[in-house]
């Protein structure tokens, strides 16, 4: 997996943002419900399940157009730790109670015993299906791809499979 799911994520967004955040301000800031999300799933290397990851990410509670800012900390079964801020995008599908989100987020990763990912810049790209419940609540399954986007010359990335738990705070 390349930069595929950043450039997904950015074209679904700026397409939305064109479509139906421009007639009142392209980024204007937008209340939206922040959360409290926890994953865990299977962290994958070479296509190979290499351990285990626990994943906690908080979204804030104001848009700028359809991008929602977001940080996240991670920590592998290898002893590995990812920390890092960007944006998420997400849309409902007819009946407001399925949804698909999209993340970009660059961070700074710290190897433990896991693999050599080359640098300290990993930007983790992905993208989660999942249903909204009617107390706001969110169950989902999510791929992530985390790669240094060719800074280095060792670039393998490592994804994850993941399930996860999201909760509105307001």
């Amino acid at each position: 997996m390349d930069g595929t799911l950043a450039a997904i994520a950015l074209i679904v967004g700026l397409t939305d943002m064109g479509l139906n955040h421009c007639g009142t301000g392209c980024v204007a800031a937008n209340d939206v419900d922040s959360r409290i999300a926890i994953s865990g799933g299977s962290v994958l290397f070479q296509e190979n399940n290499i351990g285990e990851e626990l994943y906690l990410r908080y979204d804030f509670g104001t848009a700028y157009g359809p991008f929602q800012p977001s940080v996240g900390v991670s920590a592998t079964s290898n002893g590995d730790y990812w920390l890092g801020a960007g944006a998420v995008w997400t849309t409902h599908f007819p009946g407001d109670d399925v949804f698909i989100q999209f993340h970009v987020m660059p961070g700074l990763f710290e190897q433990g015993n896991g693999p050599d990912l080359g640098h300290t810049l990993q930007i983790r790209s992905g993208f989660e299906i999942g249903f909204e419940a009617a107390n706001g609540w969110r169950w989902g399954i999510g791929y992530d791809h985390r790669s240094n986007a060719d800074l280095a010359e060792v670039n393998p990335g490592m994804e994850t499979l993941q399930l996860r738990l999201s909760i509105p705070l307001e």
